[in-house]
């Protein structure tokens, strides 16, 4: 849970501040979990909820759709057929792990909240408030800039 915390603030300390505050609110309505869900996905949505309205508190501006050039098409994106090593796999989750984090807020909320924690665009764009669209485009844009980042 702490990961998600992390993955969706980029910073440490409010992270864990964040996951302290959403397993105080999961233990003061423990009573409102009903069991239509397992208890680790209805945590990880107090979570995810915690963090949201916490960078909601610092103002999360999502990058304007109109704004730049990564919603272009540039043609189909195809994924390296080379294996990696073992020692080198480590070394490349440590790189992206650090390109994440320089994405810009929206770009890596989307992206983390696609990719890490399994919400789909309709969910995503549900809880940051935004169209479906718009998260789509958003995930579009993150991992082209995360590609150009990582090149």
């Amino acid at each position: 849970m702490y990961n998600v915390c992390l993955r969706i603030l980029n910073h440490e300390a409010e992270a864990e501040d964040v996951l302290q505050e959403a397993f105080l609110d999961a233990f003061n309505h423990i009573q409102s979990f009903r069991g239509q869900s397992t208890f680790g996905a209805w945590l990880k949505q107090i979570v995810v909820n915690r963090a949201i309205n916490h960078l909601r508190s610092r103002r999360l501006e999502l990058v304007d759709l109109d704004s730049g050039r990564f919603g272009e098409d540039d043609g189909p994106d195809y994924a390296d057929t080379e294996p990696y090593d073992e020692e080198g796999i480590q070394l490349e989750v440590e790189r992206v792990r650090r390109a994440m984090q320089q994405l810009p807020e929206g770009y890596r909320i989307v992206l983390s909240l696609y990719l890490f924690e399994g919400y789909d665009h309709e969910e995503i764009g549900n809880i940051l408030k935004i169209s479906e669209t718009t998260s789509r485009t958003q995930y579009l844009r993150a991992k082209k800039r995360l590609l150009e980042m990582l090149t």
